[in-house]
């Protein structure tokens, strides 16, 4: 692979624009090669250096009598390039001064060192910006640290403790006056100014009052330590001072209904301290997420600064190849010089990261430690592959023994027909639409790999447990599978005289499917993907709960994708009443003639929709954002819509239909405006890529233009169920086809929407998810008053 893909491949998504544009650099080069060639039958062949060359055997003597010092020297006024920092506005740049600017091509070098520099400095700038974040956070896990410690010890009362706190508190302020004024001494003069709030830390500290061999590790860490005298070691365990306990509160961080109600009456988040097993175990396991997630945030910069370093001496490599110079020495010198290159805050950071995770969070087993804190890539597994694909034949198989059969038995023609689409067919039709929408997430599943946007990072997923479009695809088609199954039984047993005795068995069938497929979804064990199926039962579970949890993508993500399987939910609702009022014995429908069953035909639409209006409230009373507030109003208009179709479908009249068509229309312009200019980012005339948006990840701009025609056409596709356009199908077929389309429109939908949201995450630079922390310091308080 060269070096340009493996580049790319390698960057942190969302920091792509702060990466070094290793491409157009190469393009520039290549513009200068170019010139090169067209010029080259006009250069005087040969050179000094070849000539040299050509008699090195009788005058390479002459070699050794320039001297590298001397002003005048061959390889002194040969140097093409002088690399110098200065200092603008109160930060510091580099530029580089061509010094043969005069030469054929001189004017296309400038342009090239022009744009380096420009690079260069976006990317020290920013790495140093990103290591001073580290260091602040540093601070925050340090004291929170401390509270750990000394909260541990108030727990558990471990024997033996005995220490006088002054003198440790003394002993405490030597040792972070010694290592600021190592880590100054050590300090490049380049990076010295950034590093000195950062100095007394060299990293997060376990304790500032650690066990006895601290001081044993500090020593090996600060090089100034080692020339100091040794101290008599106290004898015993030094325990941080309780005294912190004293300026400390718990963060109540767990978000559920008790916490939003105390947030709505302004009941303070910060409760005190109590001192139990529960509370230790609830803190230890806040910290560890912090610090897996910090330990993260600073493999991404060490990977930066190494990718960085390498794009330019690559380059530099290049540009020396074109031009037969020696440039890329100098400049990798002062590569090498600045903070980028001369940094190592971020390597000390992370031995001691590593150091206080594997001793206070795996119990001093580093294995066990390092593994959560850098998991294993998830590997592609050919199981996996094979399966997708046989189920993926078996699901096809039974398609086509099933409209053989169809075709064959002449079932479409029989008498039982009309009953079988009232009875039979929605109840299958389910997971027809459970498959289809699996499907259609596995697509987009694919296309955000294919487009490099980091869904995993989106949706929260935890790092390795994220599904491939293998995996979902292998989900769905075995789900299809069985359903197949369940349908080709179902008929066999039918038309087989020594069954068709049975029939409130055969009916069954559909039921024990459901079950099944709830009962796996809620299955405890550690099989069939329970990280994901748990992830969905929690979102699941905070849509429901709206608005009484803290709203996050993955939660209002999911209520969209409800939305679009209300025919779905109106198939539960049958399955209720067929199996609950005993319908299924003589394969009767008498659902759709009950009060009840058709007081709840209006609810079961509403409530996704319902879902998703509380949550675009509970957005506007924490972020008191108008646009959260015109988010619900769509909603409501689409509830509106909703139930005046729903009462269209059920009563009939001319009223009705005319009612239902203005507010259905209304409904589905301002949803069809709102996908396109707030969900997906689009429609923007001012735009460079007029109509869309300025960054788009798919090349084909009339992708997004046929996907913004698609979604109208599919958004007017329910319509149809109001201007009852003469359709030869059962009534059942077409609803099922008219809902089917809107899945298909969401899973279109759902790849855009995403799309969208990676891109405002790489304007952002937001490549990091915020972990709360468990304590919380009275100075915090003061600080944010």
């Amino acid at each position: 692979m060269k070096f340009g893909k493996e580049f790319a491949s390698q960057m942190v998504l969302e920091w792509q624009e702060a990466y070094m544009d290793y491409d157009y650099l190469k393009t520039l080069l290549k513009e200068l090669q170019g010139f090169k060639h067209r010029i080259k039958p006009l250069a005087t062949p040969g050179g000094l250096k070849r000539k040299l060359t050509l008699y090195r055997a009788f005058s390479g003597l002459t070699q050794r009598h320039h001297s590298p010092t001397s002003p005048s020297s061959p390889d002194i006024e040969s140097q093409p390039i002088l690399v110098n920092s200065v200092s603008r506005n109160g930060s510091q740049r580099y530029e580089t001064t061509f010094l043969m600017s005069s030469d054929e091509g001189g004017e296309y070098e400038l342009v090239y060192f022009r744009r380096l520099d420009d690079e260069f400095n976006k990317v020290d700038k920013f790495y140093s910006a990103k290591v001073q974040e580290v260091m602040k956070e540093a601070d925050d896990l340090n004291k929170q640290m401390d509270a750990l410690i000394a909260f541990r010890i108030k727990v558990e009362k471990p024997p033996g403790i005995n220490f006088d706190r002054s003198v440790e508190m003394t002993r405490l302020a030597s040792d972070i006056a010694a290592s600021a004024a190592a880590l100054s001494a050590a300090t490049p003069s380049q990076a010295r100014s950034a590093s000195k709030r950062a100095a007394h830390r060299e990293a997060i500290e376990e304790s500032n009052h650690g066990q006895a061999d601290a001081d044993d590790e500090k020593a090996r860490n600060t090089p100034i330590l080692e020339a100091k005298p040794p101290k008599p070691k106290n004898k015993g365990i030094r325990p941080a001072p309780l005294e912190v306990l004293d300026r400390v509160k718990m963060n109540n961080t767990l978000e559920s209904p008790r916490s939003t109600i105390k947030g709505v009456l302004k009941v303070p988040n910060h409760t005190e301290l109590s001192f139990s097993r529960e509370n230790l175990r609830k803190v230890e396991e806040q910290l560890k997420r912090a610090f897996v997630e910090f330990y993260q945030k600073l493999r991404l910069l060490k990977s930066y600064s190494f990718l960085n370093t390498l794009a330019f001496s690559k380059i530099m490599k290049k540009y020396d190849k074109i031009n037969s110079r020696n440039a890329s020495k100098s400049y990798m010198k002062m590569v090498d010089n600045s903070y980028l290159g001369s940094s190592d805050e971020v390597t000390k950071l992370m031995e001691r990261v590593e150091t206080t995770f594997i001793k206070h969070f795996s119990n001093a087993n580093r294995s066990k430690g390092m593994n959560i804190l850098r998991p294993n890539a998830k590997r592609e597994r050919h199981r996996i592959t094979f399966s997708t694909g046989f189920f993926a034949g078996c699901a096809t198989s039974l398609v086509l023994a099933l409209v053989m059969i169809i075709h064959a038995r002449k079932i479409m023609d029989s008498q039982g027909r009309t009953k079988y689409m009232e009875t039979m067919f929605p109840l299958y039709s389910l997971f027809g639409f459970i498959v289809l929408h699996m499907i259609m997430y596995a697509i987009n599943i694919y296309y955000w790999r294919k487009y490099r946007v980091n869904y995993a990072f989106i949706f929260g997923f935890k790092t390795g447990t994220e599904l491939g479009y293998r995996e979902v695809l292998l989900l769905s088609f075995g789900l299809g599978a069985l359903a197949l199954a369940s349908v080709l039984s179902n008929l066999d047993m039918e038309m087989d005289p020594k069954t068709n005795e049975y029939k409130a068995f055969t009916e069954l069938l559909p039921l024990n499917l459901v079950l099944f497929t709830l009962i796996i979804l809620f299955l405890p064990f550690n099989i069939l993907y329970r990280s994901s199926r748990f992830f969905l039962l929690t979102c699941l579970f905070h849509c429901i709960c709206a608005p009484l949890y803290k709203v996050t993508l993955p939660d209002f993500f999911l209520a969209d994708q409800l939305t679009s399987q209300v025919q779905a939910f109106r198939s539960l609702e049958f399955y209720v009443c067929y199996y609950g009022w005993g319908d299924f014995k003589h394969r009767e429908n008498t659902c759709k003639d009950s009060v009840v069953f058709k007081t709840f035909y209006f609810i079961v639409a509403v409530l996704p929709y319902l879902s998703r209006l509380l949550q675009c409230f509970r957005r506007l009373f924490e972020e008191k954002d108008p646009v959260q507030g015109f988010n619900g109003l769509k909603y409501f208009l689409t509830i509106a819509a909703v139930c005046l179709r729903t009462a269209y479908s059920i009563n009939k009249g001319i009223g009705w239909r005319i009612i239902a068509w203005i507010v259905s229309a209304i409904a589905a312009i301002f949803c069809t405006y709102w996908d396109f200019v707030y969900d997906w980012g689009l429609l923007n005339r001012h735009s460079k890529n007029r109509w869309l948006r300025d960054k788009l990840l798919v090349p084909h701009k009339k992708i997004y233009f046929g996907a913004m025609g698609l979604n109208v056409l599919l958004r007017f596709a329910w319509h149809q169920t109001v201007l009852n356009f003469k359709v030869p199908l059962h009534p059942e077929t077409l609803t099922t086809i008219v809902a089917s389309l809107e899945i298909i429109r969401r899973g279109i939908w759902n790849f855009f929407r995403l799309e969208n949201e990676h891109l405002n995450n790489v304007g952002k630079y937001r490549a990091f998810k915020s972990v709360p922390l468990p304590f919380n310091y009275d100075e915090d308080d003061d600080k944010d008053d």
